[in-house]
């Protein structure tokens, strides 16, 4: 059990990303999914994708600040803090709106051509992204927003 918490302990940081970030991009395909489902695959990959990715930026946020880094920035640093984190998350959302039009407008009509669902294409071309996006806001959180002073 002692070598367990050591290994948390030792860990955490790394492990409460994960958790969290897990957390997140459940949160992140499951309103994909309803968007899908409620207005339909144009709406999902569109507007509905810049919906979602701004209350994920926001829960992401919190859970980071909170969980994940610990952040203890009050005032004006934790303004700063918080605008850094949302800039970094909009380029990371630019990025995941990029691999989804590619993916489901560019390539999508090739694979449809390949009797592939749509909607499944759509939903597998988003968690793809949401590997990438995670991977690159872990770095951006780590080197730059929730830096150890």
């Amino acid at each position: 059990m002692q070598k367990l918490k050591d290994f948390i302990k030792k860990y955490y940081e790394g492990l409460a990303y994960l958790f969290f970030g897990g957390v997140a991009t459940l949160l992140n395909l499951v309103v994909f999914a309803v968007f899908q489902a409620a207005f339909g695959t144009d709406f999902a990959t569109g507007l509905g994708n810049v919906l979602d990715n701004i209350l994920c930026i926001l829960f992401a946020y919190w859970t980071n600040r909170t969980f994940v880094f610990k952040s203890t920035n009050k005032g004006k640093a934790a303004l700063a803090e918080f605008g850094q984190f949302v800039s970094c998350r909009i380029a990371t959302m630019v990025m995941d709106q990029l691999i989804i039009w590619l993916g489901v407008s560019v390539l999508g009509p090739a694979v449809r051509f390949a009797a592939a669902d749509p909607k499944l294409w759509a939903m597998g071309v988003k968690l793809f992204s949401q590997v990438v996006v995670i991977l690159s806001n872990y770095v951006f959180s780590k080197l730059f927003i929730f830096k150890k002073k």
